[in-house]
């Protein structure tokens, strides 16, 4: 063969190679692979919500299946530890285990904490006695008896829990709601020393009142509800309160845990086992250190009306038709109580008892190690059919109907769902605390949110709700879809509106979500502690109807399923919406491909605190050679962080990204309110290390530590406190420029 034809044969050989290797290539890029073509975890790995099985589950909501869990867990009184307490751990566990309509598992988990209970035998007793010892007035031992409800012998006594057993008597002095600026005005005008304050609930934490007037030399303290801050002014059993309305009775008595830091006392920081180490009693500081007794209005008013003394303050001034004078100290001479004491007999102990949790899970099919956690506490006062038993109502339907779906094998969440019905959360939120105490790695680790619906519906006019601002997101999403009750067109969202709304420079006009700045239920250890995105969610009044601070009946042997049912919720629609619009929140964060939170909706919440911040104290700071800036500067930096996340989530593809780009985002989003904490930013408040939501004590709405800070720093004029200040703006521009940094791709 000449060199002509073997050029020719081997350019021919040649091209052809090239055009098969580029036709082998097109055809595997170009054509599309079928489903049955790919390994089944690639189709798994980029499945997303399912909005069609999210219609299903809000259709197969029952409101007469809440119904019937609110009837059966109302049945009995079920304090913490107490026999009812356990009979409700059964059932729950009874129906998380149901073979067509349970969990993947449940269990319970024991804690051995440290509560306090009034003696059954030495019932805790207040009077008015006479210079003889003469027993001129009796407060009740127990609540007035409308139903059988009332008169279950297991209705607890009304006490104030870790109040101090002891004795104290004194004369009687009216001290508002017994905050500091309270105190300091009865001071200011006579010896408080010895005395017997009486105070309203509201205001300031009910074990403040104690402490605070521990500082004055009052012995003792009675707590009493105002009717004008409960009940619209109304105080007649006959015609205007339960049993004929929703407003407490005169003799409804509010019980309550009097402490301050949240989980067990003894082990703080530590999970409550067995064999943990427990601090002696005598090292807890936040419990009254004097005799504590809260009473029902109806004494209150036979006490308050027959007290001496100059008037007391406009603002002080109740519900009751007499004037509000502030006490001689004491009685009026005219008084049948003249010259007399007011006695208090606290026979109250404490002791370690045995608490549960329960758990449920249904496993994730794609992240299993991603965990979407859901709670609300079992344990109540009484019969606690709004406080809690009307949120363990709705998770119960949840989980019914989830249970049910996963049974059959109709679906599987992409993430893992823990259920937790936390065990005496009364006494201070201790079953959610111990549990994130003694799983505080594996949560920090894997945990994506926190869902907590402890009472479910204070009323049915409207949603509430409460949360991290990355969470608003998807609690928008969620409220739009779902209807309110009786209407086909009118969604949760709109009607939340109408009731509660802001101006967004975002958004423009939204609902109102309020952020999660205290301890007022089991979202505290996740947010605050944990830095786990979280929200409360609930259902509530309009409160442009009603002075109510609380529901009326709150924590009174009057909160039952007749009252439930006849004036919070008749026809448990609300409940129904709950339920709705909370599990739709928990499948969105469960089988979202990418988790539906959004750090910019973080960054305007930043920006708003730093408005307020700038408004009220860059000038005076200033003054002090205290620059702003850093914080501006930090703020602005996590502002842009955010837009070029969002932005980079906006131009992706992830239908078409790798599993491992949608995972570090996934990241970046779950860890974003851990990048806030910092464990050494507030040595004096317990469990607080979200230096963004931590409790304050300012009423300026902005940084909690520069609030505090300042505020003391502009009362006193101490330079060491003007230090403080520069050292908690350090703080909070220092972790706001931390998280900033998480949300960029790479250093």
């Amino acid at each position: 063969m000449n060199s002509s034809v073997l050029k020719k044969v081997l350019l021919f050989g040649l091209c052809g190679g090239l055009v098969l290797a580029v036709g082998i290539l097109l055809g595997h890029f170009a054509i599309k692979k079928t489903a049955s073509s790919q390994p089944k975890w690639v189709e798994e790995a980029f499945r997303d919500v399912d909005e069609s099985f999210i219609e299903t589950f809000i259709s197969e909501v029952d409101a007469a299946q809440i119904e019937a869990n609110l009837r059966e867990l109302t049945k009995v009184p079920h304090m913490a530890t107490s026999p009812g307490d356990e009979a409700t751990v059964q059932y729950v566990l009874k129906r998380w285990k149901d073979s067509e309509t349970g969990l993947d598992d449940a269990w319970r988990e024991e804690y051995k904490v440290f509560l306090s209970f009034p003696d059954k035998t030495n019932p805790n007793k207040v009077t008015v006695v006479n210079p003889s010892n003469n027993i001129l007035f009796t407060v009740r031992e127990k609540e007035e008896a409308y139903y059988d409800d009332q008169r279950d012998p297991e209705v607890v006594q009304p006490y104030a829990a870790y109040s101090p057993a002891g004795h104290a008597k004194g004369k009687l002095v009216y001290a508002n709601y017994g905050s500091m600026d309270d105190y300091k005005h009865l001071n200011n005008t006579m010896n408080l020393q010895g005395t017997i304050a009486i105070v309203k609930y509201g205001t300031v934490g009910r074990s403040t009142k104690a402490l605070n007037a521990a500082q004055f030399g009052i012995a003792g303290i009675l707590v009493y509800t105002d009717p004008l801050d409960i009940n619209d002014g109304k105080m007649s059993d006959k015609t205007e309160t339960y049993p004929h309305s929703w407003y407490l009775p005169p003799t409804g008595v509010e019980r309550g845990a009097y402490n301050i830091k949240f989980g067990d006392l003894l082990t703080p920081y530590l999970a409550a086992k067995e064999d943990t180490y427990r601090i002696s009693k005598d090292e807890i500081t936040d419990t009254p250190p004097i005799p504590t007794q809260p009473i029902g209005f109806a004494d209150a008013y036979a006490l308050i009306c027959e007290l001496a003394g100059a008037e007391a303050p406009e603002k002080w001034q109740g519900g009751f038709n007499c004037t509000y004078n502030i006490g001689g100290p004491g009685f009026k001479s005219t008084s049948p109580f003249a010259n007399s004491d007011v006695k208090l007999d606290i026979y109250n102990f404490e002791e370690l008892r045995n608490s549960a949790n329960v758990m449920g899970v249904i496993r994730g099919s794609v992240e299993p190690d991603r965990y979407i956690l859901y709670g609300n506490h079992r344990d109540s006062w009484v019969h606690g059919a709004i406080d809690p038993s009307s949120g363990t109502a709705v998770m119960l339907e949840i989980t019914r109907v989830l249970g049910k779906m996963v049974k059959e094998g109709k679906w599987r969440p992409r993430r893992s769902i823990i259920f937790g019905s936390w065990g005496a959360e009364e006494f201070g939120l201790i079953g959610s605390a111990e549990y994130t105490e003694e799983y505080f790695t594996k949560l920090s680790e894997r945990a994506v949110a926190y869902i907590n619906v402890d009472i479910a519906v204070f009323a049915n006019a409207t949603l509430r709700a409460s949360a991290s601002p990355a969470a608003q997101n998807v609690i928008f999403t969620a409220t739009k879809q779902v209807k309110i009750p009786a209407s086909d067109t009118v969604s949760v969202y709109d009607n939340w509106m109408k009731y509660y709304n802001r101006s967004s420079p975002t958004h423009g006009i939204i609902p109102n979500v309020r952020y999660l700045t205290g301890a007022g239920s089991d979202y505290a250890a996740f947010m605050h502690y944990l830095g786990i995105t979280s929200m409360d969610i609930s259902y509530t009044y309009d409160s442009s109807k009603t002075n109510a601070r609380i529901y009326p009946a709150y924590h009174t042997a009057y909160d039952t399923f007749d009252y439930a049912s006849k004036y919070i919720d008749p026809g448990f629609t609300g409940h129904q919406t709950v339920a709705r619009t909370a599990g739709t929140v928990l499948l969105r964060l469960a089988d979202s491909l990418l988790l539906p939170f959004k750090c910019s909706d973080y960054a305007e919440s930043l920006e708003l605190y730093l408005d307020e911040s700038l408004k009220r104290y860059k000038t005076q700071l200033e003054n002090k050679k205290i620059s702003m800036a850093p914080l501006e500067n930090a703020v602005k930096s996590f502002r842009e962080a955010a837009s070029r996340l969002e932005g980079v989530i906006q131009q992706s593809d992830f239908a078409n990204e790798t599993p491992f780009k949608i995972r570090r985002i996934n990241d970046q989003l779950m860890l974003l309110d851990r990048a806030f904490l910092n464990p050494l930013a507030f040595p004096d408040k317990y469990g607080f290390r979200h230096v963004i939501w931590a409790s304050r004590s300012s009423g300026v709405p902005t940084f909690p530590g520069l609030a505090d800070a300042f505020e003391q720093a502009d009362s006193t004029g101490l330079q060491d406190d003007w230090n403080q200040v520069h050292k908690h703006l350090s703080i909070v521009a220092q972790a706001i420029n931390g998280a900033a940094q998480t949300l960029n791709d790479v250093i």
